[in-house]
């Protein structure tokens, strides 16, 4: 049988590599915005060869408005792993004591960035779809990485009613400890 520690260290492997890729992720779409910027003709060779070309011709701020979309979403994903790396490095997660206060406030932390992943990709979608309906060429939501949001919120949710639960359990826990 595989043992907790072993599947902790391959999840903290795994993390850091997702993490990793979600940074230069995060990164080539920065560095692209302020590319096009400076060499506006290059916009259709943008990161992942996301075509944003027309949203630029059809309007400038339209373009960076939603490269910052994708951006933010990156960004925040990228520091939802860090966190994860954090706790997973730090050895806050104690077996012994699952519930303790350091791994409460991650996972409210993790609710609160999986929300506003959540936000940001349904409002990217329907301001993609808001600038389709009048008349911007644009890629596809999957290809923006708008997709998922109602995901993402769910996510949220489910997190924090995980920390509302290790909240309750460190309760407990204090209690027990205060009556022996």
């Amino acid at each position: 049988m595989v043992s907790t520690q072993l599947i902790l260290r391959i999840l903290l492997i795994l993390a850091c590599i997702i993490f990793i890729g979600l940074c230069i992720e995060a990164g080539g779409y920065l560095t692209n915005a302020v590319f096009a910027l400076v060499k506006p003709e290059a916009v259709k060779y943008l990161w992942k060869e996301v075509d944003l070309s027309a949203l630029l011709r059809y309007d400038r701020s339209h373009f960076f408005t939603v490269v910052v979309v994708i951006t933010i979403i990156s960004v925040l994903k990228a520091v939802l792993f860090y966190l994860i790396i954090r706790v997973l490095f730090n050895k806050n997660l104690s077996l012994a004591q699952p519930f303790n206060q350091p791994l409460v406030r991650f996972i409210n932390t993790a609710s609160f960035i999986t929300l506003l992943i959540g936000i940001f990709c349904t409002s990217g979608m329907n301001y993609s779809h808001w600038l389709k309906n009048n008349g911007a060429s644009l890629p596809d939501v999957n290809q923006l990485h708008f997709d998922g949001g109602d995901v993402w919120l769910f996510m949220a949710v489910t997190l924090f009613i995980i920390a509302q639960v290790f909240k309750k359990g460190i309760e407990i826990q204090t209690e027990n400890e205060l009556t022996v």
